[in-house]
């Protein structure tokens, strides 16, 4: 069997909650050895999150834990605090979420780990920062969706900001940080010298922003909430048909004049309103009321055919199992199974090195034995 990407690889991650644990999911996915560290008393935040619960505990935990090992350390007791230490000094990446620091006053920061293990990529993840006015903020990802301007884009026009389906700056975060790790370990290839890696919620949200980022740095214009259209493009949104709604995405003009005809307008191809996509901008409502007309004289199912077979990208809006069976469908093979849990299986696929995660979320402390013993052996 091939080794994969990151095999060797011992990542110590006191991390919790979302961000932390998705990145070193990630790694584990990858092939690292990684060892979670929880409290004595609950472990990680996410095993008391829920409905729903199973067998093996809350579902929020159970999808971004799989492939650890789990240790139940008390940092502030001394002889555990030394296992960790030893762990910090063993470990080619270390991952906390710790408030800014935290980690520093348990003598397990980055400037006390990197003098016993040079070699450390020490990743920290915080809501605002390191700054001293940021390190004593505490944050959750729904206040940094809030204040990163990400909830003001998000919803209808004339409605409340809204928080997004998922958390998707945590998710940012943790991307990014996996990112980070995995650039500071082939730079040690260079160097055989680790580095402090510090990616901050903020920081991810503002980068969240995109194009809408770009317009304000660029121009000064704040964008508003646009529900489910594009401030950029015309059409590219959600119509409703006669049953459902189906997502059209528009993104030049020649997929414009391929829709027209599949709508069976072709006639708002020559208008000269439409002929351009900064000219369906400029003109949003005639063309959607002229689009929303025509939408409505047959069901969903019917306008994706038409739409699909004319070459425009158009769907449903599929419930979750409806989009888990459309991905079956497409031989993506969506979820992977451990010992009775499911989870989505990686989106990255290797040709020679394949993601293939072997062990399941783990039990609070499940590992503590082998663990204590490993880390003792110094």
């Amino acid at each position: 069997m091939s080794k994969t990407q990151l095999d060797g690889i011992l990542v110590a991650d006191f991390s919790r909650v979302l961000a932390g644990p998705l990145c070193t999911q990630t790694l584990a996915d990858l092939g690292a050895d990684v060892v979670k560290v929880e409290r004595v008393e609950g472990g990680d935040d996410t095993r008391q999150w829920g409905p729903p619960f199973v067998d093996e505990g809350s579902t929020y935990f159970l999808g971004l834990n799989r492939g650890k090992r789990s240790i139940t350390l008390d940092l502030r007791e001394e002889s555990d605090n030394r296992l960790a230490f030893e762990l910090c000094r063993r470990a080619d990446v270390i991952v906390e979420s710790f408030r800014p620091g935290a980690m520093a006053r348990l003598g397990l920061g980055w400037e006390q780990v990197s003098e016993a293990n040079p070699r450390a990529v020490y990743t920290s993840i915080s809501a605002f920062g390191s700054g001293e006015e940021a390190s004593k903020l505490p944050g959750y990802e729904l206040l940094v969706q809030a204040m990163s301007g990400y909830m003001s884009i998000t919803g209808e026009p004339d409605g409340p900001a809204v928080r997004p389906g998922t958390a998707m700056i945590d998710m940012t975060t943790g991307l990014y940080s996996a990112i980070g790790i995995l650039a500071a370990l082939q730079e040690r290839e260079r160097s055989g010298l680790g580095q402090h890696l510090e990616v901050s919620l903020l920081d991810s949200g503002l980068h969240a922003l995109l194009n809408l980022g770009a317009g304000f740095l660029n121009t000064g214009d704040l964008p508003t909430r646009a529900g489910n259209a594009h401030p950029s493009i015309v059409p590219y949104q959600t119509f409703a048909t006669a049953d459902g709604d189906l997502a059209l995405a528009v993104g030049n003009d020649a997929i414009f004049a391929r829709c027209c005809k599949a709508l069976g307008r072709p006639e708002l191809i020559e208008d000269e309103r439409f002929e351009t996509n900064a000219k369906r901008v400029e003109n949003r409502e005639a063309l959607l009321s002229e689009m929303d007309s025509a939408f409505a004289t047959a069901t969903a199912a019917e306008w994706t055919v038409r739409m699909t077979e004319a070459g425009v990208p158009a769907g449903p809006v599929n419930r979750i199992d409806q989009a888990y069976a459309l991905a079956e469908r497409l031989e993506l093979d969506p979820v992977v199974e451990l010992d009775g849990v499911r989870s989505a299986r990686s989106p990255m696929r290797f040709s020679r090195t394949p993601v293939e995660p072997s062990r399941r979320p783990p039990r609070l402390g499940e590992h503590n034995d082998e663990l204590r013993a490993w880390l003792s052996d110094s």
